[in-house]
């Protein structure tokens, strides 16, 4: 099930959600203050490519700290906004019965857009 469901994530729009948060990412990148925010970017674009059978997890050796001050700022600046947009796909997709699995993917992909640093999609 996992391997039909990335597939057909990856077709219907997986590849381009990942495209946009590489674009984005890379961009961010370019910056010396925005590396931080644009690592979280790729790291969130590589997760759109195959979320089925992933969960998010906290990762083990992050400084609580600056993890929570890192994602305040993602929150302000961008964080909420992809949060909504997962969420918003996330309904959309629960309103047939053939997209609740996508739909959980999208809620699940808006908890790391939510708080990227200190937690990871394994």
């Amino acid at each position: 099930m996992r391997l039909l469901g990335n597939i057909i994530w990856f077709i219907l729009g997986g590849f381009f959600s990942f495209l946009a948060y590489i674009w984005g990412g890379f961009l961010l990148c370019l910056t010396i203050i925005g590396i931080p925010w644009g690592l979280q970017a790729l790291k969130i674009g590589i997760a759109h490519l195959t979320p089925f059978g992933k969960s998010v997890v906290p990762i083990k050796n992050s400084i609580p700290v600056l993890s929570f001050l890192l994602n305040i700022i993602w929150l302000l600046f961008a964080g909420i906004w992809i949060a909504i947009a997962e969420f918003v796909l996330g309904l959309l997709l629960c309103i047939t019965i053939l997209g609740i699995p996508f739909g959980i993917q999208h809620f699940k992909l808006m908890r790391l857009a939510l708080y990227p640093f200190g937690y990871d999609l394994k």
